[in-house]
C-alpha cells in the first residue's frame, strides 16, 4: 500500500511539474502597434566597412609638419646608428609602441612603407603640432583614442637612428 501511495505522489508531482512555470499570455483584441527600429541608409562615400585605417593608409607624400624637410636613406642600414636607435626607442618609445601589435600607439614596423622618413621624423620631434596640422596625425589620433603622442624632447641625430632602427624592423 506505502508503494502505491508513493507512486501516486511521484505521479502527482512529475504532472505538476510539467505544468508549473508556464504563464499563458492573455491575447487581447484590437488595436496594438509593434515598433521595429528604423533603418537608416549611409551614402556609400561614408560606409566603413571598406575604409582603411589611418594606421594602414599608405601615404608617401607628404612630409609633415616640423624641422625635417629632408633625409637621405643609403640604400645600406646604418647598423650602429640602429643599434644606438633601438637603445632611445626602448628608452623612450617603447611604454607605447609595440613592435608587431597595435598598444598605445601604432606599431613602428612596415612604417617606411606608409609614411615618407620626413614625416615619420617630424613625428617623432613634433608630435603636437603634426596632430593639429597634419591630418594623417590627425586621423591616427582618432583611431588611437585621442591618446597623443608625448613630446619626448629628442634630437634630430636621436629621431634619425630610431628611424634607421625602423628600417631593421619587418
Amino acid at each position: 500500500m506505502k508503494a502505491i501511495v508513493k507512486s501516486m505522489a511521484l505521479l502527482f508531482a512529475l504532472i505538476m511539474i510539467s505544468c508549473g512555470g508556464k504563464k499563458e499570455e492573455k491575447k487581447e483584441e484590437g488595436f496594438s502597434v509593434q515598433r521595429k527600429k528604423a533603418q537608416t541608409e549611409q551614402p556609400a562615400e561614408t560606409n566603413t566597412t571598406d575604409e582603411v585605417k589611418p594606421s594602414e593608409r599608405v601615404d608617401m607624400t607628404t612630409k609633415g609638419v616640423g624641422p625635417v624637410t629632408s633625409v637621405e636613406l643609403s640604400p645600406e642600414i646604418d647598423q650602429a646608428m640602429a643599434e644606438n636607435g633601438k637603445k632611445v626607442y626602448d628608452q623612450m618609445c617603447l611604454a607605447c609602441h609595440r613592435i608587431g601589435k597595435k598598444f598605445i600607439g601604432p606599431p613602428p614596423n612596415g612604417i617606411l612603407e606608409r609614411r615618407t622618413p620626413e614625416w615619420v621624423m617630424n613625428m617623432i620631434l613634433n608630435p603636437q603640432e603634426m596632430v593639429q596640422q597634419d591630418p594623417l596625425a590627425k586621423d591616427l589620433l582618432q583611431e588611437f583614442n585621442g591618446s597623443p603622442m608625448s613630446n619626448q624632447g629628442l634630437t634630430e641625430d636621436q629621431a634619425r637612428a630610431i628611424l634607421e632602427y625602423f628600417r631593421t624592423l619587418e
